[in-house]
């Protein structure tokens, strides 16, 4: 019987939190949206739902996470999780605010805590503020984002903005002191009739304190960061006994190939440095509005590169030229255009036998396992914080897969990657 459930607002963000939860020793399976009844699946004490909802019109989100959340209550969770990005990516209307009103409704909760924080990708939260590495978030290029651009590192006002309900802040100097002062803080916030605690965090010592200070809450909210801690509350409870390993997927041969749609900073930078060891095509969607040919342009490219190294394709841009395209096409066509094209590519590598892939972006990634119809993800080994290899499952055959947050991996993640599956 499952422990933990999962509601993850993009794809990459779903392999993140299973991840970080297999180290901690939880067996956990990612499913690619809500199954169809029936659908068999294998034991895992830890349930992720992925749905491509971060950018989704406010009413859908909603709706996704409302039936995901129904299918995990049915499949027996003892406590649900809301993840999004540790960026906090959202808009000035939602969605975090608005999926988090109605999860915790839903689940008569009255009270959530909310901290995108993960030190180990240099996301930390301190009084109220999200700093990527050691810059606020809005001077970290994620001002710049075409979807979800964030100008503000107060996460008390950017939640606010989203929700009529109140948000107070569990400062580091409660944080600071253990499980049981941030407990106690977030108690007095709810006797307040705060709905929402925003909660520093600058260290994985901060994460296990708040995962023990939240292991009765019924919904905790986050980055995956915050879910270090909660293993080790089903281990004290004498539910949690099994010990996952990471490493145990399966070889598979065939091409391989990168995928990006990112336009992140940190992918700009890997995409730089893996120009320099991997054939490499970078897509001009302003030049070529059209998905089709976008494809096979790449394809027939691709036909003359797969052989023993990774070929590597990208639509990712800076950010003169993504608000270029958007200025032409208006930014949801431009952003459905790039995920459409890759998406396209990628089903046409899979069928010249492309079995590996590495995906960069969330948006991008979301829309590429739906058009191969994958519909689970086995974990596997981690290569950077928050990015592991998995083994897909569905309709086609079976692949490996990285789906990399644009933000997340060291510059030279994308050849790292394969060399690390390779020595498996």
């Amino acid at each position: 019987m499952p422990l933990l459930g999962a509601i993850a607002d993009d794809f990459t963000g779903a392999t993140d939190l299973a991840s970080m939860l297999v180290r901690q020793g939880m067996r956990t399976v990612q499913l690619i949206g809500v199954p169809q009844p029936g659908t068999h699946l294998p034991d895992a004490d830890a349930i992720i739902v992925a749905l491509k909802s971060r950018t989704a019109p406010v009413g859908e989100a909603v709706r996704d996470s409302l039936t995901a959340l129904a299918w995990l209550r049915q499949a027996g969770c003892r406590q649900f999780f809301f993840k999004y990005c540790s960026t906090f990516d959202s808009t000035e209307a939602g969605n975090i605010g608005p999926v988090a009103d109605a999860l915790v409704d839903a689940l008569d909760a009255g009270f959530a805590l909310a901290c995108p924080a993960f030190p180990a990708n240099g996301r930390s939260v301190y009084q109220g503020h999200l700093f990527v590495g050691q810059v606020l978030l809005n001077e970290s290029g994620m001002e710049s984002h075409p979807l979800t651009p964030m100008k503000d590192a107060n996460l008390v006002r950017v939640l606010s903005r989203q929700t009529d309900a109140t948000v107070g802040l569990v400062p580091y100097a409660s944080v600071s002191r253990g499980a049981e002062a941030i407990r106690s803080a977030m108690t007095q916030l709810k006797e307040q009739g705060r709905r929402y605690a925003i909660v520093d965090a600058v260290s994985n010592e901060d994460l296990f304190a708040i995962g023990e200070a939240a292991a009765h809450h019924a919904l905790i909210t986050g980055g995956s960061g915050v879910a270090i801690g909660l293993p080790e509350n089903f281990r004290k409870a004498g539910l949690l006994q099994s010990e996952a390993d990471p490493g145990l997927l399966p070889e598979i041969g065939g091409h391989a190939a990168v995928l990006a749609g990112s336009c992140s900073r940190a992918t700009l930078f890997q995409i730089g440095k893996a120009r320099q060891h991997l054939p490499t095509l970078e897509l001009d969607a302003l030049a070529t509005p059209d998905a089709q040919i976008l494809a096979a342009q790449a394809l027939d490219w691709a036909a003359t590169q797969l052989g023993n190294t990774p070929v590597l394709i990208a639509a990712s841009a800076p950010p003169d030229k993504v608000a270029a395209l958007q200025d032409r096409l208006g930014r949801d066509e431009a952003g459905a255009l790039v995920e459409h094209s890759l998406a396209l590519i990628a089903e046409g590598l899979v069928a010249r036998g492309v079995r590996r892939m590495v995906v960069a972006g969330g948006e991008t990634s979301g829309a590429i396992v739906q058009r191969l119809g994958v519909q689970l993800l086995r974990i596997g080994t981690e290569i950077d914080p928050g990015v592991p290899w998995t083994l897909a499952e569905g309709s086609g055959p079976q692949l490996k897969l990285a789906l990399k947050s644009g933000n997340f991996g060291a510059p030279d993640f994308f050849t790292n990657a394969f060399a690390l599956d390779a020595a498996k």
